[in-house]
């Protein structure tokens, strides 16, 4: 033993050559960087590849896997020739490590993300029969309408939702709403696809004014309805109840939900605590879910060309469609509804804006846009004034002391603004002084 113990004693560390001692550094930084990984992920609660990790919600399938999609690349090591990437023709290689935690981070995102917003349930009960024996027998014609008109928006609305990790049957949601008519107007002032209030619209991103009405747009209003469903969802928990506050707004649900102790939705349409209408809504949408997942079982066919055969170009401020449709040799009304957001069919002042057209007509668009040559000739004096196109709106201004500003008068000044004598104006907006060319 004594002579074990001198020998250890006695042993020094071993001697390692270059080469040894840079394949030694190599591995301990690549075991180094390994351990680090792993902490972080396990910090910041994101799987590692090679780590199994539970996931609340339904998971993805797993990506084929091969021998070259598993193998990493190991650090190389230096043969002593300085040649450069470019020189030597080779594309230096991304960091495996990085790659995998980006992905497995992005993956992980989507997981949560759905794990958060359920599948959207149908309830078979007596209410969601009676609108489905309705809307296959004395309402058929109407659903007929509705359906022909549903190819031209759903594959659009579902890919939006989709993204926001939203159930994809909330889809029919729209259908109960308008019908699937961006253009629906309701008693109320309700509008579009999605059936916007004004202050809704606008606390949601849509731009609602004299000029533009974006509850119009059937893509932007989506966004905007998918963001409105996915918040009422997270205060009341149930898609029920979330549809049914989209109907009667937040405050009446939570009203009933108080007075009568009880947060499930069909209990509450055994009360009068919900107006008719919402109470009569959620099992209506959940009937066109039914025949949405499967119109062929209940005799319906999907019509409507997709929503992708447009396309926009960028004109200057206050361009009229009739000028478009003049100069390209567009239909006006089809004009107008490609853009039903212009609310006077002309578009905003003081900014250039996108206009839909139909795919192909971009060159003779642009063509109508060109500048034309101008003919020198005597003016009035009172046109001189009128150089700048726009007036900004003042306080305590009126359209007949803008007309006296610039030498006009009150009937050109209310006509390039499309505006009837008794329309108010208001400190901020932006009145046309010159009349387009």
């Amino acid at each position: 033993m004594r002579r074990i113990r001198r020998q250890l004693r006695g042993a020094g560390p071993e001697k390692l050559t270059p080469a040894a001692g840079l394949c030694y550094q190599e591995r301990t930084s690549m075991t180094t960087r390994l351990i680090v990984l792993l902490l972080t992920a396990g910090l910041v609660g994101i799987p590692v590849i090679g780590v199994v990790a539970p996931v609340a919600a339904e998971p993805f399938p797993p990506a084929p896997t091969s021998p070259e999609t598993v193998a990493m690349p190991g650090p190389q090591v230096d043969s002593g020739k300085s040649q450069s990437a470019e020189d030597s023709g080779e594309v230096a290689e991304m960091d495996p490590w990085a790659d995998a935690l980006a992905e497995s981070a992005r993956l992980n995102a989507v997981a949560r993300l759905r794990a958060e917003f359920p599948d959207y349930s149908v309830a078979l009960n007596d209410d969601v029969r009676y609108f489905l024996d309705r809307f296959t027998g004395s309402r058929r014609e109407v659903v007929e309408m509705w359906m022909g008109r549903s190819g031209r928006y759903l594959a659009m609305i579902r890919e939006i939702f989709r993204s926001q990790g939203l159930p994809t049957d909330l889809a029919f949601t729209a259908m109960i709403e308008s019908g699937f008519n961006p253009r629906a107007v309701s008693r109320v002032g309700a509008k579009g696809l999605w059936q916007f209030m004004a202050p809704t619209a606008r606390r949601y991103g849509l731009r609602v004014d004299r000029w533009v009405d974006e509850r119009l747009d059937p893509e932007k209003s989506t966004v905007a309805a998918a963001a409105y469903l996915r918040d009422l969802y997270r205060q009341f928990g149930s898609w029920e109840l979330a549809q049914a506050a989209y109907n009667a707004g937040e405050v009446a649900v939570i009203r009933a939900i108080r007075v009568t102790g009880s947060s499930d939705f069909w209990d509450l349409t055994r009360t009068t605590h919900l107006q008719r209408e919402t109470r009569e809504f959620v099992p209506a949408i959940q009937a066109a879910t039914l025949i949405g997942r499967d119109p062929d079982q209940y005799g319906f066919a999907v019509g409507g060309d997709a929503w992708d055969d447009t396309e926009r170009v960028s004109v200057p401020p206050s361009t009229d469609l009739r000028r478009l449709s003049t100069g390209a040799g567009l239909s006006l009304e089809m004009l107008r509804g490609l853009n039903s957001t212009l609310v006077r069919g002309i578009t905003p002042p003081g900014t250039r804006w996108e206009v839909s057209i139909p795919s192909g007509t971009r060159d003779g668009v642009l063509a109508a846009l060109a500048p034309r040559r101008s003919v020198a000739t005597a003016k009035a004096p009172r046109r001189a004034a009128a150089a700048r196109e726009i007036h900004v709106v003042r306080p305590q201004e009126t359209v007949s002391s803008i007309a006296r500003l610039y030498g006009l008068s009150v009937a050109e000044v209310l006509r390039w603004n499309r505006l009837e004598s008794r329309d108010p104006i208001r400190p901020g907006d932006r009145l046309r002084i010159a009349q387009l060319r």
